[in-house]
């Protein structure tokens, strides 16, 4: 079985071009050893009972240079305990709002997560990191009993192998951390490519290197599967908005991230 919590980064179109959506699937068996190495990393950094471990910022009282190495070091402990990284990304430009994409890449994130399952052969349960949108729980209603609607070739697919959603918060977990902190290392090499920023794609680089192996790979062809790293929608019609796609898998792809 796997835990599979989600988040989102890039939310505003005004600070970002693409929305990031993604999970971090949790192997159930390792659950418990996770969560002790997390344990252990905080008590190092000097982490107080109720500071969060988040990307940013860094906790008052906590050294900095302490602070990268418990990112760090909490990114090795998930490669270690097996944990799969699957993100979808999708241009603000042609998302028609925020609160859609959200749920459109949710949708997206869920099935690949199901897809995944099949894999192992196991089964999962979705944690969405909680959010404000009136529409969701009646959304998430849909994903359970109904599962995905619209796709190009079966008008519904039931996600057979997903058996429960539910919500989750910062601070609940240390896997809500782990997420938020994996993701927001991701989001940052993709808005520093985005942006253009050259002068910080060293550090983007190297953040892109640490979470690299968290990255399902095809068994045929060695590279990223597209069930790990989706770049929505899958047919970009204008030109310059495949532009920008295709800038950001070229950089991801020099950083070791070759998707399908």
């Amino acid at each position: 079985m796997y835990l599979f919590y989600c988040d989102e980064t890039n939310l505003n179109p005004e600070h970002a071009d693409f929305f990031v959506y993604g999970g971090l699937a949790i192997p159930s068996d390792s659950a418990k050893i996770l969560h002790e190495k997390i344990e252990k990393i905080r008590k190092k950094a000097k982490f107080k009972e109720t500071d969060y471990l988040k990307f940013n910022p860094c906790p008052d009282g906590v050294i900095y240079d302490d602070f990268l190495k418990a990112k760090e070091a909490s990114i090795h402990a998930a490669i270690e305990c097996g944990c799969v990284l699957i993100v979808s990304i999708i241009l603000h430009k042609i998302a028609r709002n925020t609160e859609e994409a959200r749920r459109n890449e949710i949708n997206r994130v869920v099935y690949h997560f199901d897809c995944f399952l099949n894999r192992p052969c196991t089964h999962g349960i979705v944690l969405i990191d909680r959010f404000s949108d009136s529409q969701i729980d009646e959304h998430l209603r849909n994903k359970f009993s109904i599962g995905i609607t619209g796709l190009p070739y079966t008008k519904v697919m039931r996600l057979n192998n997903i058996v429960g959603f539910h919500y989750s918060a910062i601070g609940q977990s240390h896997f809500s951390s782990l997420i938020d902190i994996v993701l927001g290392s991701f989001r940052y090499a993709v808005n520093i490519c985005s942006k253009s920023k050259s002068e910080k794609y060293g550090s983007a680089r190297l953040l892109l290197s640490l979470v690299k192996p968290l990255f399902h790979r095809d068994h045929f062809n060695g590279k990223i599967h597209q069930i790990s790293l989706n770049f929505s929608p899958n047919v970009i019609k204008v030109k310059r908005y495949r532009e920008q796609y295709e800038t950001l898998r070229k950089f991801l792809e020099e950083a070791g991230i070759d998707a399908c």
